[in-house]
Parts: structure tokens; C-alpha cells; sequence
């Protein structure tokens, strides 16, 4: 992971991210628009802290890029210890989390250190971490006040030095007023917090990243670059970008393989019409339905009843 100059702006990339069973995982981040270059100087000043850092942001939209980011300019020993909540087996959290001793399963004839224990000295990323069931979230408040885990099966803590940096596609607020997020957890959490705003509010964004992927893709598939015609780009500047960082750099993909010239032509670009409003709705919808979470339910309602308004509204 790298923050460099491209364009004249700096670029997070996550080279690795091909490696990856995550293919929703926003691959660059440019600091182009205003709201990410405020962005850019939170990000600068929270790094070096030892603060938890607590980063919301819509799937796909480079939450990950700006975790190992931290971790990089925090000057942490450690490694950077990504995990997803949302794939931790109920049944062994925690033993997935804080490890075991020898002999607590019948199959264990060693201990494990458990994600917590990898990041001793480093940081550990919790995605989604809304996620995780509530017993865990108290377990996992405990471990960072104490600064010890204590594995199951053992008898004695373990002294852990971990720096948590959390994220989020929900509004973790809600979630606690429903009970379904630990509020002190939260309020911990809450000490640092990004808000990293969707590519659609980044609008100064857009032509930047189209063009890091389209030179990328380029040169893995040894084509010229072509330009991005004015009509591509305003087509780009116009959607809605349900999918983030991620849907963009597809497209870009897709537009590279089907163009025949040294232009990036509306045609190009697979994407259906973005002055329609209903269209823009439904893509909102569609995507939230690949990825919602219980949180989420409240804002998919709320697209639901605008479609319909405009359903009804539609001349006939």
C-alpha cells in the first residue's frame, strides 16, 4: 500500500488487492475534491496517534486504503491485521479473536494467538465490525481498555498492545439505539472518526481515479491509452456510482475492451442513463440489496417509498 503523486494529486493504491477474495475492495483513493482533501488532512493528523480510529463509508469506497494507511504512518512495529466480521463463525469468535491455549478443543494440541494476538504490537482492522455479536463487542471493549486478552482455555490474560481501527457501512448510532450495538464500545470508537464520503459526493474524484485505471489496465493489457472523450467524462461526473471506487474502476475496465480507437466514447462505458432519476434510485437499491445489513434496512426503505413517488409522478 502506497500514498504517492499521480495527476499532480496524491494517490493511495493497494497493489495487493488482486489477491484478494474481496472483489468489492476499492482498489485507489485520490484526495482531488474539496470533501477529500478535509478528508486527506484528518487522515494526516489521526494517523500518528494512538487514538482508535473509527471509519464509515458505503461498501467499495476505499475504507480499507485509508486503514492501512494509518497503520503506515503510525510507525507501528506490528502488523496491519485485516479482518472481516462478517465472516467470523459465530461459534468460535472467540477463539478467531483473542486465540486459545493447548488442549481447549479436542483438536488442539497447540495455542493460537488469535487475530488480537497477530496484531500485538501492530494494528487490528475490524470490518464491519457492526457485525460482530454483541458478547463479542463487550469481550472486545474489555481487551482494548485492559490491554490483555485472555484465550479460551487458559487460565491467565496475555498482555496485548494493539491499536483498533474499525469500520463501518452503517450507521453505528442507530444500531445502538436498537440495542444492537455495545454503546460504550461505540463511544469508544467514536474518539477517532473518519467519515469517508461516497464517490457520488466526490465528484472531483471521478475523472482522476477513471484515468489511474484506465493507464493501469493499459499496461496490463500492453493497450495504448486512449483519452477519455468530454462526453465519457461528463456521463462518468453524472452517475451515481452505487458501487464506489469499485463499479468505477470496472466500467473503466469494461470501456478499455470494447473501445476500437484512442477515445473513450458514452458507449463505451456499459452504464445506463444517469439523468434519470429513477435509474440513479434503482441503482442505490440494487446495490444495497447485494450488500445490505440489518442497519441498513432503514435507508433501503427510504429508496424503496422515493421510487415509488417517482413511479407514481411518471406520465403515463
Amino acid at each position: 500500500m502506497s500514498l504517492h503523486e499521480t495527476f499532480g494529486q496524491p494517490l493511495l493504491t493497494f497493489p495487493d488487492a488482486e489477491k484478494s477474495p474481496l472483489s468489492i475492495r476499492a482498489k485507489a483513493l485520490v484526495f482531488v475534491d474539496p470533501r477529500s482533501r478535509q478528508l486527506r488532512e484528518e487522515l494526516e493528523q489521526l494517523a500518528p496517534r494512538s487514538l482508535p480510529v473509527l471509519i464509515r463509508g458505503e461498501t467499495g469506497s476505499g475504507k480499507e486504503l485509508l486503514a492501512r494507511h494509518i497503520h503506515r504512518a503510525s510507525d507501528r512495529g506490528g502488523l496491519f491485521v485485516s479482518v472481516n466480521c462478517g465472516a467470523i463463525s459465530p461459534t468460535y469468535a472467540d477463539a478467531e479473536l483473542f486465540g486459545y491455549a493447548a488442549g481447549a478443543h479436542s483438536s488442539s494440541a497447540s495455542s493460537r494467538a488469535g487475530w488480537f494476538g497477530s496484531a500485538n504490537g501492530g494494528t487490528l482492522y475490524l470490518d464491519e465490525i457492526g457485525d460482530l455479536p454483541l458478547p463479542i463487542q463487550i469481550k472486545l471493549l474489555a481487551a482494548l481498555e485492559n490491554h490483555e486478552v485472555t484465550r479460551v482455555g487458559a487460565q491467565q490474560p496475555s498482555p496485548v498492545d494493539v491499536r483498533l481501527v474499525a469500520a463501518t457501512s452503517i450507521d453505528l448510532a442507530q444500531a445502538v439505539a436498537v440495542g444492537k450495538f455495545n454503546e460504550r464500545l461505540y463511544h469508544y470508537l467514536s474518539e477517532g472518526r473518519l467519515d469517508l464520503p461516497a464517490l457520488r459526493e466526490r465528484v472531483g474524484d471521478i475523472l482522476s481515479l477513471a484515468e489511474y485505471f484506465l493507464g493501469i489496465y493499459s499496461q496490463r493489457l500492453s493497450l495504448p491509452v486512449p483519452l477519455i472523450s468530454e462526453a465519457a467524462q461528463q456521463v462518468l461526473e453524472r452517475h451515481s456510482w452505487p458501487g464506489n471506487t469499485r463499479e468505477l474502476e470496472n466500467v473503466i475496465h469494461f470501456a478499455l475492451l470494447v473501445s476500437s480507437g484512442d477515445e473513450i466514447l458514452p458507449e463505451h462505458l456499459n452504464l445506463p442513463d444517469s439523468t434519470n432519476p429513477l435509474t440513479q434510485i434503482e441503482q442505490q437499491v440494487e446495490q444495497l440489496l447485494a450488500f445490505a445489513r440489518p442497519g441498513q434496512l432503514s435507508e433501503l426503505q427510504r429508496l424503496l417509498e422515493r421510487l415509488s413517488q417517482r413511479v407514481s409522478q411518471a406520465p403515463r
